[in-house]
């Protein structure tokens, strides 16, 4: 004879503390980001997804709820998107609507995009990968919709270059160069410093979907470091990556405030409340530990410091 369970979840905690997330993490599922006039591009994208739980409320029905998870994020993921923070928003609204206990509902998601493009030199045909970020925070308020990404590049210390522009100055004193000479060829021919890789982030949070396209994301997180990298770079590439590097040495935080720089300027027309994140991360070269930088700041307080009004 079959019994109705208990409904151990529904039970009162012995400590009632109300928990901010609950869900699940590493759920992978495809997803198609549409292109007009082209073929889709098909990601594999991993999610996270979290309601908030009351402290009167023992847990979240772990298993029932993963099956409501699945099918709303098999529903949000079935159809092509043009903007896969819509995917999370979709699956974020859906989720809200399945608890009558929870009042937050977060959907998150990441995803490796590869794209086709030319090494700077030799013009070779290669690829670049961006990984994708991805969120929404569903309330009864309304939705909050982040799209961004994580690139990698090249930064050159400006300190550590500063040291060698120095050392080769006194050298070429010593050999009786013209100081004017000195000069123009320091200027024209950057010195050596320790370089790293470099990893830039950069989102845009706004109610509702942000305005904003991801490639341009891609392209100022790109040009925020030092130079850009690429898979293939045959002599002249590597020739002209290191040059371009050297002719712009960059700190950490000097990366993270071109980041801020090139997001108000490419993204004008967004409204003052949008919310920039901006990071910077550097596996360095002479050190065991790395650098890092970052900023969450609204597009309004952006605008406000770059144009000395703060």
């Amino acid at each position: 004879m079959s019994h109705q369970l208990p409904d151990v979840q529904a039970a009162r905690p012995e400590v009632a503390v109300g928990l901010s997330q609950v869900g699940v993490t590493g759920v992978e599922k495809l997803v198609k980001l549409a292109r007009n006039g082209k073929r889709p591009i098909v990601l594999m994208a991993e999610f996270e997804v979290f309601v908030d739980l009351p402290g009167g409320r023992k847990g979240i029905d772990m298993s029932r709820n993963m099956e409501v998870i699945d099918e709303i994020l098999e529903e949000a993921t079935e159809a092509e998107a043009y903007r896969v923070e819509d995917v999370c928003g979709e699956a974020a609204e859906r989720l809200l609507a399945k608890h009558d206990y929870t009042s937050t509902a977060e959907v998150k998601m990441t995803a490796e995009l590869i794209t086709k493009e030319e090494t700077p030199a030799s013009d070779k045909q290669t690829q670049n990968t961006a990984t994708i970020i991805a969120s929404a925070t569903a309330t009864e308020e309304g939705t909050h919709e982040e799209i961004g990404a994580e690139v990698t590049g090249m930064t050159v210390c400006p300190c550590s270059q500063g040291m060698s522009e120095s050392r080769a100055r006194e050298e070429l004193q010593d050999l009786d160069v013209d100081r004017d000479v000195i000069d123009e060829f320091l200027d024209r021919v950057p010195q050596p410093g320790h370089s790293q890789r470099g990893h830039a982030t950069l989102t845009v949070t706004s109610e509702g979907s942000p305005d904003v396209d991801l490639r341009d994301i891609i392209d100022i997180a790109r040009d925020s470091m030092s130079a850009r990298i690429y898979n293939l770079a045959k002599r002249p590439d590597e020739d002209h990556m290191t040059f371009e590097a050297h002719s712009d040495a960059k700190f950490v935080e000097d990366c993270v405030r071109a980041l801020a720089e090139g997001a108000v300027e490419e993204f004008d027309h967004l409204a003052d409340s949008a919310v920039v994140y901006i990071r910077q991360s550097n596996d360095e070269s002479i050190h065991q530990h790395n650098a890092h930088a970052e900023r969450e700041v609204t597009l309004g307080q952006l605008r406000s410091e770059l144009h000395g009004d703060a």
